[in-house]
């Protein structure tokens, strides 16, 4: 445990050392996205960390414990992103017509291969213990087994490239890309989001024990100790990631994690001849896109470095930057359910940010189906007695 002054004066370095990088960038004109990303990242990652905003922590939360806190959070994001995205949509293409979809968003083929893509993304959330975007939050507060993750995602990746053109044969070249306001319109579409997320959220207020989770945050508390170190209230850190979802969508791109792994990857691999020549039809489609690297630096590249700066200087704050030596078991157990989340990222093209959040919020079916299967198979991971031995 680091003294608090120590702890006090790191953060506020890592943040001063944010801020100086911001301002290098903003010297080239061309660089102002990347200025936005690093910004944006680490704003995200104070947000992650503060409030635990893990999607497979917070399912397991919910179903062990009936603690409702994590999936409210998810839900209110999904909910007030998609209002803040309807606007920025319906100034694009104020008219949906057939064949146009809103540009960049992450609005994917959905087809059997999304489905078993998604299932297996959530079992490896449940193998390794949090899905992607936790992971990257987790590197700032020292995790010990969230780099072995990280690395089985990039081979999981390459898995991913190396199946990629039978299925896309098989089924992803005939799947549609299924946008809601075709459909139903604009406002249709934002009506049947939020009628679904509140649904749910009705569902979660029913199932919880909320008599246990109020108790214990019961009290008064200091306004500092509230923001630097309490978890922050479900309906706070859900506006948050709404916000920056919507803001980042509007200013750069809309939001995801794995891309730029994705595209270290495919370079490399691409690189040292690994790869097919061409990866069928894999450039023209929407998510979390990956590339053959031609400069240093990249939006998605940025952001996720900002994340991990962010979450760093806020465990510093609230003294939870605890890294600990990891057992062979759980170096074994995160590398495994890495692979699976990277194989499942690169074939549904994205992940638990990327299609979930940012595609529900745009109003792309795929984010539901993601929605659905994930959660599926992050709930056979938690629940099956052989899965559990292995995530335990």
């Amino acid at each position: 445990m680091l003294d608090i002054r120590l702890r006090s004066f790191a953060a506020a370095a890592i943040l001063l050392a944010i801020a100086a990088g911001a301002w290098l960038l903003s010297a080239d004109p061309a660089a102002k996205g990347l200025v936005f990303s690093l910004l944006t990242g680490a704003g995200l990652g104070v947000v992650l960390q503060r409030s635990r905003f893990c999607f497979l922590c917070n399912l397991r939360d919910f179903l062990d414990e009936r603690d409702p806190r994590g999936v409210l959070a998810i839900l209110v994001a999904l909910g007030f992103g998609a209002i803040l995205y309807s606007v920025v949509v319906m100034s694009w293409v104020p008219v949906p017509q057939p064949g146009r979809l809103p540009p960049n968003a992450h609005i994917g083929p959905v087809g059997p291969v999304l489905a078993v893509a998604s299932f297996v993304f959530g079992l490896g959330m449940a193998i390794s213990g949090s899905c992607l975007s936790a992971h990257f939050y987790r590197l700032g507060e020292g995790s010990a087994t969230s780099p072995f993750a990280i690395v089985g995602a990039a081979v999981g990746f390459l898995l991913g490239f190396l199946t990629w053109n039978p299925l896309y044969l098989w089924s992803i070249s005939e799947s549609p890309a299924l946008w809601l306001p075709h459909f139903l319109g604009h406002a249709g579409s934002l009506t049947l989001t939020l009628l679904i997320v509140g649904l749910l959220g009705i569902l979660v207020h029913v199932l919880a024990n909320w008599a246990d989770w109020t108790a214990a945050t019961a009290g008064p508390s200091n306004p500092l100790k509230a923001i630097l170190v309490d978890r922050w209230p479900p309906v706070a850190a859900g506006l948050l990631v709404g916000t920056l979802s919507a803001i980042f969508y509007f200013r750069v791109a809309p939001l995801g994690v794995t891309a730029e792994l994705g595209s270290l990857v495919r370079t490399g691999a691409s690189g040292i001849g690994l790869l097919p020549g061409t990866l069928l039809g894999l450039d023209t489609l929407r998510g979390c896109a990956t590339v053959v690297k031609q400069a240093l630096l990249s939006n998605n590249g940025i952001l996720v470095v900002g994340l991990v700066a962010g979450s760093l200087a806020s465990a510093l704050a609230a003294d939870q930057f605890r890294p600990r030596r990891p057992t062979a078991r759980q170096i074994a157990r995160s590398v495994f359910g890495g692979l699976l989340l990277g194989w499942g990222a690169m074939t549904s093209l994205g992940c638990t940010v990327g299609v979930l959040l940012s595609g529900i919020h745009a109003g792309a079916v795929s984010g539901w189906v993601f929605l659905v299967f994930c959660t599926l198979g992050a709930w056979s991971g938690l629940r099956a007695p052989v899965l559990r031995r292995l995530a335990k």
